[in-house]
């Protein structure tokens, strides 16, 4: 045969030194006396790993009383997060629940945001702050109203809470922002009014509720009828209000819903619809509503 070169040089290999090295107890050719001996090892590693274990473990529980001293010494606030439960929001994952910014045009005040207030004002605390963008010169006097209306409405600190904070800028759609580390946009009043229907109390919570694709089908007429450009246009989708509505109290049923919230705000922002292009229905329902929603 012809003898071939060495192609590859002969390199020494050094094994890592940064692991614990473990002793080889499954080799074939031992015998039952080698066997023993190997468990008797085998043994006195678990018990190695063991007690480098526990010794971790005591050495995190001092680092934890450690730190609970200085947050102590430093007389920093020990409470968590609020979060939101499965068993009280439909089934949404347990997340921290994070304050909320709303950036609108005074053109388009978020009425719902005030419906809220006053309508959850014995259950759940919003409490709203507002700010002037520098591409606003002047909100205006219908702006400055709400925002007088939202410091009427009393903040109960007993009672559970969610931040939110209005800058009123020169911009195209009302957005609110619900996540502090990315710019995760939620478009429209009409989905404002959905996620917090979610965060807030446990009685405006409709994702288990029988009538749940019936509010989000009102929801939705609403946000269709804030994007109508004609009056013809706007009378329709009170029409189909009036329908949704038929013989019930509320748009929820016999309990005033995020619905009636979604409706009532939606029909304040549309100036040209007027008494007339409403139902008695619908004239009956405001009543009611507006003894809740006090606007």
């Amino acid at each position: 045969m012809y003898e071939l070169k060495t192609l590859l040089p002969q390199f020494d290999i050094k094994l890592p030194t940064c692991m614990y090295p473990l002793k080889n107890v499954s080799l074939a050719a031992d015998s039952l006396a080698s066997s023993s001996s190997a468990s008797t090892s085998s043994s006195d590693d678990t018990a190695s790993v063991t007690a480098r274990q526990e010794k971790v473990l005591k050495q995190l529980e001092e680092l934890k009383a450690q730190l609970g001293q200085i947050r102590a010494g430093l007389g920093v606030c020990g409470k968590t997060f609020q979060h939101t439960t499965a068993y009280q929001n439909g089934g949404l994952k347990e997340v921290p629940l994070q304050d909320v910014v709303i950036n609108g045009h005074p053109n388009f005040i978020p009425y719902a945001l005030l419906a809220l207030k006053n309508a959850w004002r014995n259950l759940y605390t919003i409490d709203v702050k507002t700010f002037t963008h520098s591409t606003m010169a002047d909100i205006g006097p219908a702006a400055r109203e709400f925002e007088a209306n939202l410091a009427k409405v009393p903040v109960n600190p007993a009672l559970p809470k969610i931040n939110v904070t209005i800058i009123w800028k020169n911009c195209e759609h009302t957005e609110m922002i619900s996540s502090p580390t990315m710019y995760v946009p939620i478009y429209g009043e009409v989905n404002i009014i959905r996620y917090l229907g979610r965060v807030g109390p446990a009685e405006y919570r409709y994702e288990g509720s029988p009538l749940c694709n019936e509010i989000d089908l009102v929801l939705d007429i609403c946000y269709q009828l804030l994007r109508c450009n004609t009056h013809k246009a706007q009378v329709a989708m009170v029409r189909s209000l009036d329908k949704r509505l038929q013989q019930q109290q509320y748009f929820g049923g016999s309990q005033m819903s995020v619905a009636d919230i979604g409706v009532y705000s939606s029909l304040i922002r549309m100036p040209a619809i007027t008494d007339k292009d409403l139902t008695p229905a619908l004239l009956a329902w405001r009543k009611r509503a507006k003894l809740v929603a006090q606007i």
